[in-house]
């Protein structure tokens, strides 16, 4: 009368080695824990020696990032004497012409060969000639050249910048004028002439 109630599920025990059901199986995790673990730990150094070293190290990476956007004319590495449109524009003026004064060191080295090269008997007559009259002339013509480029530099900017601060412009592109034009820093952007220099390949 009474029939035995057949199961249709397994009753049998879960053994600990069966896959885990579908789903995570665990609840999400915080965001800031999350975050947390993609952090990288931070190492601290284990001795002066090690953090001298660090240092160093970062800041021959800053300079070189520095250099390399000076190089490029980026005004944010330049120093704060090079920064500001006057400057710019000293810097173009003097760069895009050929002046007397940008061969005075050559010119120096030119006579401290002089002074070397020749036989020792005629020496003292070049070293005379090159002292009495050679270094005067180049002399006088730095001078004038150096005059007159501050005086010029210093009219133009001001004309063309009414409402910027036009000091130590004028010493400032004399002195770029002495320099070897390959040695000057920032770089030149315009070639003697007014030309743009063309960039590196």
């Amino acid at each position: 009368m009474f029939r035995r109630t057949q199961t249709t599920a397994d009753d049998s025990p879960v053994s600990a080695t069966d896959p885990k059901p579908a789903g995570k199986g665990r609840p999400t995790p915080k965001r800031r824990d999350a975050e947390g673990r993609r952090r990288q730990p931070v190492t601290a150094p284990k001795n002066r020696k090690e953090a001298y070293k660090n240092l160093r190290e970062r800041q021959a990476a800053d300079r070189a990032k520095a250099r390399e956007g000076m190089m490029r004319g980026d005004e944010r590495y330049f120093p704060a004497r090079d920064r500001g449109p006057v400057r710019k524009f000293a810097r173009d003026w003097v760069d895009s012409r050929r002046l007397v004064s940008q061969y005075f060191l050559p010119f120096s080295l030119a006579i401290l060969l002089l002074t070397w090269i020749p036989p020792v008997a005629v020496r003292g007559q070049v070293t005379a000639a090159v002292i009495g009259i050679g270094w005067p002339i180049m002399m006088l013509g730095v001078l004038f050249t150096s005059i007159w480029v501050s005086w010029k530099v210093k009219k133009l900017a001001a004309e063309k910048f009414p409402g910027e601060s036009l000091r130590g412009v004028g010493f400032y592109a004399a002195m770029r004028a002495l320099q070897i034009r390959k040695l000057r820093f920032p770089p030149p952007q315009f070639l003697p002439g007014g030309k743009p220099v063309p960039p590196k390949k």
